[in-house]
């Protein structure tokens, strides 16, 4: 599996801060499959170089962008 490119990335995270906004309630799929209901905390951000993460409410780190959608 091919990694997304930094302009790819990109898009995802600029789509993501423009629909889930600083203070908006979100969906996060956890890592055991289990969901909660959060706040995004800081707009998303490119880490590492390689993954689109955000910033949520009650979790330490980030998570995947992909795990998070509009409550």
């Amino acid at each position: 599996m091919r990694r997304p490119s930094q302009k790819q990335l990109q898009a995802q995270i600029d789509k993501f801060n423009a629909e889930c906004p600083v203070g908006s309630d979100i969906i996060l799929t956890m890592d055991d499959g289990a969901t909660i209901e959060t706040t995004v905390r800081h707009e998303a951000t490119i880490i590492g170089g390689h993954s689109a993460v955000g910033w949520f409410d009650g979790i330490t780190g980030c998570y995947m962008l992909d795990r998070a959608r509009r409550a």
